[in-house]
C-alpha cells in the first residue's frame, strides 16, 4: 500500500530468524536427526508445492528458510527463481514398482534380502531396506476397491531449463557449474546440501576458496565428517541419493518429492499433519516495544545523516528506501 511519503510492503515477522541462527545455537552447531527431519520435512512440502506450480526455487540454504513464531518454517527469497510450465498427473502405484534410478548406496549391505527380486537401483519401500532400520513387515495400505496402493501425484516441472549461473556456491550443483543447463532437479541437490548442514553444520563440499569449493562440487566424491556415528545411516543414504552428480540418476529426478517421501529416513513423517506437529523449538516471545524504540532510534539516525548530506542534483533522481 501506499502512504503519502512511502510505498509500503508489508511481510510477516518470524521471529525465530532464520534457520542458519537457529544452527549455530545449537549444541555442536547442528541440528539433532529428529529436530532436522522435522524441518527437511516441511522444506520437502514448500518445493513440492512450488514445483507444483511450475516454480524452480535455485536458491535453498538455512539462511533463507525462516522460523515462524509457532516454530514452523516459510521459504523466503524468491529472486532467483526460475518460472515454469508443470503438468501434473495422477498415476497408479503399484506394490512392484520398476526402478529406473542408479544405485543411492555405495554399500552392498545396504540392502536386506526381500520378496522383491529387482536390482539395487530400486528405492521403493517394498525394495529398498536399509539393514539399520525396524524391517517387521508392513501391512499393505488397500482403498476400498480392493487396490494394494494409492494414486500418487506427479507434479514436477520436468520440462524446466535454464543456462543461468545462478545459485550460492557452496549449493550449486555439478549441472550449473558445467555449464549443462539445468532443470527442477537442481533442487533437489540444494535439499541433499541443506540436510547435510543441518546434520553436521557445514557443507559437504565448502573449499578454501570459491573456486575450491566450485571445483569439490563437480570433482570431488562426497564424504561425511569422520567419526560421524550420530548420522543414521537413513540420513547419510538420503543425502547420497540427493547428491549424485548426474541430475538424471538424482532422487527425486522423475517423480519429484512424491519419491523422496517414499525414502526410509522420513518413515514416521505424517505428511498431512506435519503443521500440527510439535516443532523441535518454539522461538521466546520479543518485547515490541523494545524493537520498536530501537527501530525509531535508527530511522532518527538515518534521517539525521540524510539531511547533512549535500544532494547531488546533476546525478538525476533516485529511489530511496526507509525501514521502520
Amino acid at each position: 500500500f501506499e502512504t503519502e511519503k512511502f510505498s509500503c510492503l508489508l511481510m510477516e515477522f518470524c521471529s525465530g530468524g532464520d534457520l542458519h541462527i537457529l544452527r549455530q545455537k545449537q549444541p555442536g552447531k547442528h541440528f539433532s536427526e529428529q529436530a532436522a527431519r522435522f524441518y527437511a520435512s516441511e522444506v520437502l512440502l514448500a518445493l513440492e508445492y512450488l514445483h507444483m506450480m511450475g516454480v524452480v526455487y535455485r536458491d535453498l540454504k538455512p539462511e533463507n528458510v525462516m522460523v515462524r513464531e509457532d516454530g514452523h518454517i516459510m521459504l523466503s527469497d524468491f529472486d532467483l527463481s526460475l518460472q515454469s510450465f508443470v503438468s501434473p498427473t495422477l498415476i497408479q502405484s503399484t506394490s512392484q514398482p520398476s526402478c529406473h534410478i542408479a544405485s543411492y548406496c555405495m554399500q552392498p549391505s545396504c540392502i536386506v534380502e526381500s520378496s522383491c527380486k529387482l536390482p539395487v537401483a530400486c528405492i521403493q519401500p517394498s525394495c529398498f531396506k536399509p539393514r539399520f532400520l525396524n524391517s517387521k513387515p508392513r501391512k499393505a495400505k488397500t482403498e476400498k476397491g480392493g487396490s494394494d496402493s494409492f494414486p500418487m501425484l506427479i507434479a514436477e516441472p520436468t520440462d524446466a531449463r535454464s543456462m543461468s549461473f545462478v545459485g550460492t556456491h557452496e549449493y550449486l550443483a555439478p549441472e550449473i557449474i558445467r555449464g549443462d543447463g539445468h532443470g527442477s532437479s537442481v533442487d533437489w541437490w540444494t535439499f541433499g546440501i541443506f540436510l547435510y548442514e543441518l546434520l553436521t553444520g557445514k557443507t559437504p563440499f565448502k573449499g578454501n576458496g570459491n573456486r575450491e569449493t566450485l571445483f569439490n562440487v563437480v570433482g570431488q566424491p562426497l564424504k561425511f565428517p569422520e567419526g560421524g556415528g550420530s548420522i543414521s545411516f537413513a540420513a547419510k543414504d538420503l543425502i547420497r541419493g540427493l547428491l549424485a552428480k548426474d541430475p538424471k540418476k538424482r532422487l527425486g529426478f522423475k517423480k519429484g518429492a512424491t519419491e523422496i517421501k517414499q525414502h526410509p529416513f522420513f518413515d514416521n513423517v505424517n505428511w498431512a499433519l506435519i503443521r500440527s506437529t510439535n516443532p523441535p523449538e518454539i522461538p521466546k516471545p520479543i518485547d515490541l516495544s523494545i524493537l520498536n524504540e530501537t527501530l525509531k532510534s535508527s530511522s532518527v539516525q538515518q534521517q539525521q545523516e540524510k539531511h547533512s548530506k549535500q544532494s547531488d542534483s546533476s546525478s538525476g533522481p533516485y529511489l530511496d528506501f526507509e525501514f521502520f
